[in-house]
């Protein structure tokens, strides 16, 4: 009966120790067990059991990436000019074993290896590239970072400089040139509007010109043709009064041929013809012989009505 009871107790307290002794790791965790003092394995995610007093342990390590941000460090660029940056830091633990016996204080080794790191990249910048080339820094910090945590069982994944701070001298210097170089870029931008607006109004005048001299030429042209038309009907007129005249005379010419006009009728018509000659001013008049005799021409006058009076009847 009583081994009984003694086997019962014992049972008890064996489950009992394993229910203390059974550990679950949860997920992105490691645990390093240290077994009489000495690492003895990692823990990963699930379901462990620990002997106990031998088995311990040692550390429990998240395995999720972390952010480490670090207090501004002083540093000296190549100009010797003094500034305080401050860095960011993501990392994560990739080797708990490394991580738990690599370095005493891993944390601390990261801030402080980070400062020298940095101290040794901004010594050989001046202060202007420092300021424009922080994508620079931050790759050279990280490639270094991570080879020197490498034996800690740790990976630098990005490196970040969170603020740059020079001296206030040199912010009010800066602020002076930013505020000159605004001011300059004011100034030029207004002369390119105005000169973009001269320039308009340049092409507007232009243009008007043109057009104005334009129809000035059309008018010209106009005119001129109008002229050149008015002289050409004027021209025309004038030939064809000329050509009727002389076709008139023409015809003339042909009826007297036609009509066989004696000598009395010649000297007739030389005579109508000296009359009018005679009305002008300051003439002198030279009568052929063939009109000198009056009482002639009398008689040549009456025969010719006699002729036409026969001729009609």
């Amino acid at each position: 009966m009583y081994g009984l009871i003694i086997l019962g107790v014992i049972f008890i307290i064996f489950i009992v120790v394993i229910i203390v002794n059974a550990k679950i790791v949860p997920q992105a965790n490691a645990y390093v067990v240290e077994r009489l003092g000495a690492y003895h394995s990692t823990w990963e995610t699930g379901f462990h059991i620990a002997i106990p007093i031998i088995d311990r342990i040692s550390k429990r390590i998240s395995l999720k990436e972390r952010v480490a941000d670090f207090p501004p460090q002083p540093v000296i660029t190549k100009d010797n000019v003094t500034m305080q940056i401050d860095t960011v830091i993501y990392l994560q633990v990739t080797d708990p074993k490394f991580y738990m016996y690599g370095v005493d204080n891993p944390m601390k080794a990261i801030e402080n290896l980070t400062a020298t790191t940095l101290r040794n990249i901004i010594g050989d910048m001046e202060l202007d590239a420092t300021l424009t080339s922080r994508d620079v820094i931050n790759t050279k910090m990280r490639v270094i970072l991570d080879e020197a945590t490498d034996p800690w069982g740790i990976k630098i994944n990005r490196v970040e400089l969170k603020n740059i701070m020079p001296p206030e001298a040199i912010q009010n210097a800066m602020e002076r040139q930013m505020k000159a170089e605004r001011e300059r870029r004011e100034k030029i931008l207004q002369a390119e509007g105005e000169k973009a607006s001269a320039i308009l109004v340049a092409e507007g005048e232009k243009s008007a010109a043109i057009l104005q001299a334009e129809g000035l030429k059309a008018a010209a042209i106009l005119s001129a043709e109008a002229d050149r038309e008015a002289q050409i009907r004027r021209a025309e007129g004038e030939a064809e009064a000329i050509i009727t005249v002389q076709e008139a005379v023409a015809n003339g010419v042909k009826m007297l041929n036609a009509a066989d006009p004696i000598q009395s009728v010649i000297a007739l018509k030389s005579l109508s013809t000296f009359e009018k000659v005679a009305d002008g001013k300051a003439t002198k008049i030279i009568i052929p012989s063939e009109i000198q005799s009056l009482a002639g021409l009398a008689t040549s006058l009456s025969e010719i009505m006699k002729d036409q009076a026969k001729v009609s009847q």
